[in-house]
């Protein structure tokens, strides 16, 4: 059972996420918070977290705030999907340079949120499909076959030996590869790599 904290200062829209949530298979909806200082609260009382789903534009402390803080209290903050609406790009970049997990948004669907909270649990960076490529754009940055093959693959969360098990190549070539990758795409981390890979790539890349 993944257990959830949902935080929204909205009542509404924090309590229907909270039901849609509960009527997911494995999911459970342990607390529900309206801004970042209820979640630290919760979160020092030493129930038990799997995932946090986190609104940006929280009053008081903010959700980028809120990251931070998780980031300095915390030796092992769960991990954290930011919820916001489509056409925020500075913000989630700014999220998942803070350690956010990965995003959703708003409007997704039961399907949708539940698998990100599953993705989130299990470690891997989770992308919203429905966004995706609103948030980055979906130009070919020009990467080779076997880039892209390699962005592919890293956007699954694969690490550099995993994906030179796959690909049959040496890690320092896949290394290569990745850096190239980064360089072409304009981003500086296999996380924010990982966001272009489903915007470019399109289908899913929250397996192992």
């Amino acid at each position: 059972m993944v257990r959830v904290v949902v935080v929204d200062d909205h009542a509404l829209v924090r309590e229907g996420l909270a039901m849609v949530l509960a009527a997911q298979p494995g999911i459970a909806v342990t607390a529900q918070c309206a801004d970042g200082e209820e979640l630290l609260a919760f979160l020092a009382s030493g129930e038990p977290v799997d995932v946090v789903l986190l609104d940006l534009y929280l009053p008081g402390m903010d959700g980028l705030e809120t990251l931070r803080v998780l980031r300095e209290r915390l030796a092992e903050p769960p991990p954290v999907l930011v919820l916001t609406t489509i056409g925020r790009r500075h913000e989630i970049r700014q999220a998942l340079a803070r350690g956010a997990a990965g995003f959703v948004v708003k409007d997704a669907t039961g399907a949708e949120l539940a698998a990100a909270v599953r993705g989130a649990h299990e470690g891997i960076t989770v992308i919203s499909p429905s966004a995706a490529a609103t948030l980055c754009g979906s130009p070919d940055p020009g990467l080779t076959p076997r880039e892209r093959e390699v962005l592919s693959l890293l956007g699954s969360g694969l690490s550099n030996r995993d994906i030179a098990r796959r690909l049959g190549l040496a890690e320092r070539t896949v290394k290569v590869h990745v850096g190239n990758v980064l360089t072409k795409l304009g981003v500086t981390s296999r996380t924010q790599a990982a966001l272009r890979a489903e915007a470019l790539l399109g289908g899913s890349h929250q397996g192992h």
